[in-house]
């Protein structure tokens, strides 16, 4: 099972802010004022590497495991379904046509499907997944 949360390193600035970094995503680095907010700027800063690379058609590096100090840091629910069915058509050598025709779409609904800027209905991203022979399983964790 491929979870989409990223091992991050929060690096301690002179002024009391924090630089954030991904091994995984080294494109994805930003940083915050305070702990809260550079935790909250991760998660932007890994949204948009993930969708760059959609739009870019380059490879989704899964997350590795955290090393010592690293913490990790999730993708939006949305991003990360569209980035398993954008990593599962990589995987299976499934392109867009051939997976509009399995779904019985439009070609457009598919490119609309991984476009980061589209709000994509969960159960469209299902169905497309399932043809993929991926599923979704949704954990929930506490914050504190």
């Amino acid at each position: 099972m491929h979870q989409w949360v990223y091992p991050i390193r929060l690096i301690k600035e002179a002024d009391g802010g924090f630089v954030v970094q991904c091994r995984d995503l080294p494109e994805a680095i930003t940083q915050g004022d305070n702990r809260e907010s550079a935790l909250e700027a991760a998660e932007g800063a890994l949204q948009a590497a993930i969708e760059a690379r959609i739009t870019d058609r380059e490879a989704i590096p899964l997350p590795s495991r955290p090393q010592s100090r690293e913490l990790n840091v999730a993708l939006p629910l949305t991003t990360a379904m569209k980035a398993t069915v954008y990593w599962a058509m990589r995987e299976k050598h499934v392109n867009q046509s051939a997976l509009a025709r399995a779904l019985n779409i439009d070609e457009k609904e598919v490119r609309r499907m991984l476009d980061p800027n589209h709000p994509s209905k969960a159960t469209t991203l299902e169905q497309a997944l399932h043809h993929l022979g991926k599923r979704v399983v949704l954990g929930i964790e506490s914050l504190d």
